[in-house]
């Protein structure tokens, strides 16, 4: 009787037990979905929903506020087809990628403009072929025609060149590489000989090209090649055309640019993916 006594407890506490573990393993399992929960609203943290507007195209999107405008951009990506190296994001001025929307005061009633050119649109400019290169190419015969002569010897630039290199010229590197300084390049002149200089104002998008007479300011976003060459003699200066429009005859020519800068102007303007 005893021995019947010990193996029916026995066999209620393996039940009691059984159950127990259930219970644990119920718990276990639900404290682990809530702590998913928890992960994945911390991960996705607290979102705003704004405008963006893209080409005048208003977009409704809704994304973490805590996230960077490089994440943004990375977003915005599939939705308008624009790289995010040729991307610009204005936010009250020029968003840097490692601010967050946070940090920028986006709001619901924010408007958030996108700026930048499709990979299509940069290979369409810049591989369309010059009317010089169109006539070396179809020169007689057939056959390619002779070497492209260096634009320091054309007529047009050399008027300009001839008059030597300007007194306020800043000094130029030959092979170097640096940033745009704060101050605006200056000591350069245009294709009319007179002098002009360029300021960056990337919280606006623009470029200001002023002269004696007075300061364009264009759109970086209408910009839509930059190209350089050395001037030959002194290839610590640089020929550069910044185009306006979407012909070659819009090109605007700036004589003695500090080689240093030119390819920081490029990024500046056209963003740091580009094509040569």
């Amino acid at each position: 009787m005893d021995s019947q006594k010990v193996e029916t407890a026995l066999a209620e506490a393996a039940k009691v037990a059984e159950v127990n573990k259930e219970d644990k393993a119920e718990e276990v399992k639900e404290e682990e979905e809530e702590n998913g929960k928890e992960k994945q609203k911390e991960e996705e943290g607290e979102k705003v929903d704004f405008k963006v507007i893209f080409n005048k195209k208003k977009l409704d999107v809704s994304f973490p506020l805590d996230s960077t405008v490089g994440s943004l951009k990375a977003h915005l990506q599939s939705i308008i087809d624009i790289p995010p190296a040729m991307m610009k994001i204005m936010i009250k001025g020029l968003a840097k990628d490692e601010a967050t929307l946070r940090s920028l005061g986006v709001s619901k009633s924010t408007k958030v403009m996108v700026v930048g050119s499709s990979l299509h649109d940069v290979l369409s400019v810049n591989t369309q072929p010059s009317p010089q290169e169109l006539k070396d190419e179809g020169g007689a015969g057939g056959s390619k025609g002779k070497e492209r002569e260096s634009s320091s010897r054309e007529k047009m630039h050399k008027k300009v060149l001839s008059k030597g290199k300007p007194e306020d010229a800043l000094p130029g590197i030959k092979g170097g590489r640096e940033s745009l300084p704060s101050a605006p390049l200056s000591g350069m002149l245009n294709k009319a000989g007179g002098k002009v200089r360029l300021t960056f104002k990337m919280e606006l998008d623009q470029l200001w090209i002023g002269t004696k007479e007075r300061t364009e300011k264009v759109s970086m976003s209408s910009i839509k090649n930059v190209v350089s060459e050395p001037i030959e003699g002194h290839e610590e200066y640089h020929i550069l055309a910044i185009q306006l429009g979407p012909t070659e005859a819009s090109r605007y020519w700036v004589y003695w640019v500090p080689a240093q800068y030119v390819e920081a102007i490029k990024e500046a303007v056209l963003g740091k993916w580009q094509f040569y």
